[in-house]
């Protein structure tokens, strides 16, 4: 039996790494070599806490995380005819049913029987080796790499809020919360052809990043009023659409006073407070209309076209690298370094 080198949360705060079997693949699968994993946010949830949300690990067993993956095919399975040995491929990390309602409707993203990589009890992919639906896997130009490949998946979200958000060209963005998630829905708004983009957020790094990647204006929240600030730079409009990207209960709050009469408010951040007290007054005065997210649905393709394309540099958003063998290392700085790090990757 053929081994492979795989990381796990062996409780809080604690990684191991050990070696497990090469997965077999079955019918309509491929085996890909993992090159490129990344670092979400979730990840550091459960490593440091052991949730994320309402989705617990079980602490009394060794849980793999990681979802944001990319590699190359190296077998195929019976029946696979999209892909072939040596082919490049970023991964979707759901793997829905197809047979209910959500799905049916394409709306699949809402599928309540989704098996999502690292989302308990469904292990995740901080693996040398993974066998995955060839319809999951979604081959990646000459041109974009196998790093850019996992960073398809966080874009994705970005790209996914975006067009929840009905961002038109020249509306005026806010966006609350220069993560991730944050950076990646800027990148995604300014390919939209967004006049003028805002970006709040507490650490100066971040805010620096955000301009790096196209912010027009960036607002350290600790320093002044946020929501004086966005009437200022909006000459009192307020924004067309309104981003909040951190799962902050204060810049939940804030939503309803940033955006303009008639606009759009977009949450995309989770709270790790289920109930967050909200003006609804301010959200029914303007006929503002607010959407969600969760996850993405049918964007992997778009997102790689948009990359092979030059229209988005998703790699800028990386300020920290590591090795597998690195792990414990590297999920120590993301927890520990909010000054620097906006984006970490681990190398497989």
């Amino acid at each position: 039996m053929k081994m492979q080198k795989a990381a796990y949360m062996r409780g809080t705060d604690n990684m191991v790494i050990k070696e497990i079997p090469i997965p077999d693949i079955g019918e309509k699968q491929v085996l890909i070599r993992l090159e490129y994993v990344g670092i979400c946010g979730s990840d550091v949830h459960y490593y440091h806490y052991g949730n994320c949300g309402a989705y617990k690990v079980d602490l009394e067993e060794d849980f793999m995380l990681g979802h944001e993956c990319a590699g190359t095919v190296v077998r195929t399975g019976k029946g696979v005819s999209s892909l072939k040995e040596g082919d490049r491929v970023a991964l979707e990390p759901g793997i829905t049913c197809g047979k209910c309602e959500f799905c049916k409707s394409g709306h699949y993203n809402l599928c309540p029987d989704v098996e999502f990589l690292a989302t308990p009890p469904i292990q995740g992919c901080y693996e040398q080796y993974i066998a995955f639906p060839e319809d999951m896997c979604f081959k990646l130009p000459e041109n974009v790499s196998t790093e850019e490949g996992a960073l398809i998946e966080p874009l994705s979200v970005g790209f996914y809020a975006a067009e929840q958000g009905e961002v038109q060209p020249g509306d005026t963005i806010v966006i609350l919360g220069a993560g991730c998630i944050g950076l990646v829905t800027l990148l995604a708004c300014r390919a939209r052809g967004a006049g003028k983009v805002i970006v709040a957020d507490l650490v100066d790094a971040k805010l620096e990043k955000a301009k790096e990647l196209g912010a027009d204006h960036v607002i350290n929240s600790g320093e002044c009023d946020a929501l004086d600030r966005i009437s200022e730079l909006t000459e009192g409009r307020g924004a067309d659409v309104v981003f909040e990207t951190a799962g902050s209960p204060v810049t939940i709050a804030q939503t309803p006073f940033a955006v303009r009469r008639g606009g759009t408010i977009t949450l995309v951040g989770l709270s790790s407070q289920e109930e967050i007290s909200y003006n609804f007054a301010q959200i029914m005065d303007k006929e503002a209309q607010i959407k969600t997210v969760f996850r993405y649905r049918n964007i992997y393709p778009k997102a790689i076209a948009a990359v092979a394309s030059g229209a988005i540099d998703v790699k800028k958003i990386v300020t920290h690298r590591f090795d597998l063998e690195q792990i414990q290392e590297a999920f120590d700085e993301a927890v520990n370094n909010k000054t620097d790090l906006v984006k970490a990757v681990i190398k497989i």
